[in-house]
């Protein structure tokens, strides 16, 4: 499961530094270049929720090897595609593969887990993989790139998914279907869910561009909120729901998938703000730039270590708000940090604030949203949980990189103008997690035997 987990979320930073020279082999715009990246969140975390559905519907298992293979054969298709638009399909289909098969990989591990340290052991091992895997992208990238072609940053992934298709039969038990398997799923909320982020940030990123008429933010701003308005009144009438209202009844649930999105938007901006202070005003190349990046990877396989140990002694609900402040004052640093076009060796501290911020909050944030659930539903917590990370990752990075990098809104500094989004975004997630059950911390420290 970690194997799958770790090259679909390369598969979301690997494109970063190659961006270029796409652009330059396929003769379009920068522009046009971000849907490769944004086209793959979006879709994977709009769909999400479906995938984890399926998940409790069709069984786990099954569900698995759907999605992986769907993720696999799209890896392929974009490493030979022969035109942009090609890879742009591309894309999408390894979101819509990710969206099927991460809610069956989550929620194999949760029911594998009883609640308590063997859980929240099992997720930071899970969460580490992740936000590795997000990190070395960026390394692979650069290394990839310069050595075989921007083509392999796809290719690399396909043997590795074929060695997970072959071995999820014989180590994943085969599981029943719940008995709504039968009632038809939920898919007019797949697209309205779907379209609600996707005109969002098509209406935040193209709000910067001087070409664009200005019409078309509002309309895209106003269409967002229409799908939105549908999806609520959808699920709320849908025999089979692609989210049941009754998951919502869980408040702890609700608030750690809220702040979950607020936490992870400023961590996908982290990203991005690493990179351009990097590449654009260091001018390192991808290979160096992508490097500079390891202290962040390895203070993210070191910190998942003493995770397990830190939930258990203080509880989820600390791990979150420090979790919250760690990423905080990153934010800050980069900020200060960048418009001082200070070296690579002064962004060691902030990526390691990062680091911190994803193993505590996270992963936190993970064991509470995941608490108390059953065979039924276990699948759609896992898949609310990971939509809620994936489109918070996706808004955030539209919201605070669209607006800080158009200089048509405004006059500062673009890093600190993103890192200051980025921030309140924070202190409104450290407000909602202010909410979390009490009850959450504390059930995280059972007795080891138990």
């Amino acid at each position: 499961m970690s194997l799958l987990q770790f090259f679909i979320a390369v598969d979301v930073t690997v494109v970063t530094i190659a961006l270029p020279t796409i652009g330059d082999d396929f003769g379009v715009s920068s522009g046009s270049l971000t849907w490769v990246v944004i086209g793959y969140t979006l879709t994977g975390g709009g769909l999400m929720m479906l995938g984890g559905r399926l998940s409790d519907l069709l069984g786990r298992r099954r569900t698995l090897l759907i999605g992986t293979s769907l993720f696999g054969a799209a890896s392929l298709l974009a490493g030979l595609a022969p035109t942009f638009t090609t890879l742009v399909v591309a894309r999408l289909l390894q979101g819509a593969g990710e969206a099927i098969a991460l809610p069956a990989a989550m929620s194999t591990i949760v029911l594998a887990f009883p609640e308590g340290p063997r859980r929240s052991r099992a997720l930071a091992v899970w969460a580490a993989v992740a936000s590795c895997g997000l990190v070395l992208g960026f390394v692979l990238s650069g290394v990839l790139t310069s050595l075989l072609g921007w083509r392999w940053i796809f290719l690399v992934s396909v043997p590795f998914i074929a060695v997970v298709i072959a071995a999820a039969p014989l180590l994943v038990d085969r599981d029943r279907p719940s008995a709504r398997g039968r009632e038809p799923i939920d898919l007019v909320g797949a697209l309205l869910l779907t379209a609600c982020p996707l005109l969002f940030t098509f209406g935040v990123v193209e709000a910067g561009e001087p070409t664009v008429p200005a019409w078309v933010t509002p309309a895209a701003l106003g269409a967002s909120l229409l799908a939105g308005i549908g999806f609520v009144r959808v699920e709320s009438r849908a025999r089979n729901p692609l989210l049941p209202l009754r998951l919502l009844a869980h408040r702890g649930r609700v608030t750690a998938n809220l702040t979950t999105m607020l936490l992870s938007g400023a961590l996908s901006t982290s990203f991005l703000l690493f990179t351009f202070h990097l590449q654009d005003r260091l001018g390192l190349g991808p290979l160096r730039a992508g490097l500079t990046m390891l202290p962040l990877a390895i203070g993210l396989i070191a910190l998942s270590l003493v995770v397990p140990r830190l939930l258990n002694r203080w509880g989820a609900r600390m791990c979150v708000f420090i979790g919250l402040g760690s990423t905080a004052a990153a934010m800050a640093l980069i900020g200060v940090l960048a418009s001082a076009e200070a070296g690579p060796m002064a962004m060691l501290l902030p990526m390691l604030l990062i680091a911190a911020g994803m193993c505590l909050g996270i992963v936190g944030l993970q064991y509470v949203a995941v608490s108390g659930v059953t065979d039924d539903d276990a699948g759609t917590a896992s898949g609310v949980q990971r939509a809620a990370d994936q489109l918070g990752g996706s808004a955030g990075v539209a919201v605070c990189v669209g607006i800080g990098f158009s200089p048509s809104l405004h006059s500062g500094d673009p890093f600190v103008v993103a890192a200051a989004l980025a921030g309140a975004g924070l202190v409104v997630g450290a407000i909602i997690a202010g909410w979390l059950p009490a009850q959450s911390s504390s059930a995280v420290a059972v007795d080891q035997d138990g």
